[in-house]
């Protein structure tokens, strides 16, 4: 399961995490960004408490997504220890976000 993020919980959300966090920065007009949006639900669904899933519209939240040079969405960033460890642009397989977040969390997946 993911949450919502904003600019004035940002910090506080990801970058003061002591796991590591994805970040989903979408807009609800972006055709991409919707059809993420199942993708992400399902991997918080099996991450469970191993890293955090947030979720950041960029529309809403200017901020935060001018501060990390989001230009393109769907953009997908994994954090750890409050720096950018992965990022992704574009729509990728779930496979592919589960394996990176893994690898950021040294806990084994199930």
């Amino acid at each position: 399961m993911s949450n919502a993020t904003t600019d004035a919980t940002f910090k506080q959300d990801v970058l003061e995490s002591d796991i590591p966090v994805l970040v989903d920065f979408w807009a609800p007009w972006c055709g991409p960004c919707r059809l993420l949006g199942p993708i992400i639900e399902k991997l918080g669904s099996k991450i469970g408490n191993r890293a955090k899933i947030y979720k950041l519209n960029v529309d809403v939240n200017p901020m935060v997504a001018s501060q990390f040079g989001i230009t393109g969405i769907p953009t997908v960033i994994i954090f750890k220890d409050g720096k950018v460890a992965q990022q992704f642009v574009g729509l990728r397989p779930e496979a592919v976000y589960e394996q990176a977040l893994l690898g950021f969390s040294n806990v084994p997946s199930r």
